[in-house]
């Protein structure tokens, strides 16, 4: 398999990219979490609801850069580890270890190819 939440290896990528592939990660991971937020969605339709869901990872992932003094922009790739790091971390809150490390090892796949 080349592609890693919508990354192919195979080719050439960026760290933008492995940003993005954060964000599809993270969004796929804690979709029951996330699901959570219906309540809040004030009627919103299912498409608007699942815009809602990648925002509000995007707003997390922001912030995680941010605290790191990182950029999520122009992410660089010792920034990408760092909240990597974090993002396991805040995820050792909803989901158990194993679970866990199998996303992060994918996400370190590309880490390590830039």
């Amino acid at each position: 398999m080349n592609t890693i939440y919508g990354v192919d290896n195979s080719k050439a990528f960026s760290a933008k990219d492995v940003c993005n592939a954060i964000v599809e990660c993270f969004t796929e991971a804690h979709r029951e979490v996330l699901d959570e937020m219906i309540e809040f969605s004030d009627g919103a339709t299912k498409e608007e609801f699942e815009r809602m869901k990648v925002i509000n990872v995007k707003q997390m992932l922001s912030n995680f850069f941010r605290e790191i003094g990182g950029d999520c922009d122009n992410p660089t790739k010792e920034e990408l580890l760092l909240v990597l790091d974090k993002l396991k971390n805040f995820s050792s809150n909803f989901r158990n270890q194993k679970v866990i490390n199998m996303h992060y090892n994918k996400l370190m796949k590309l880490v390590e190819k830039l």
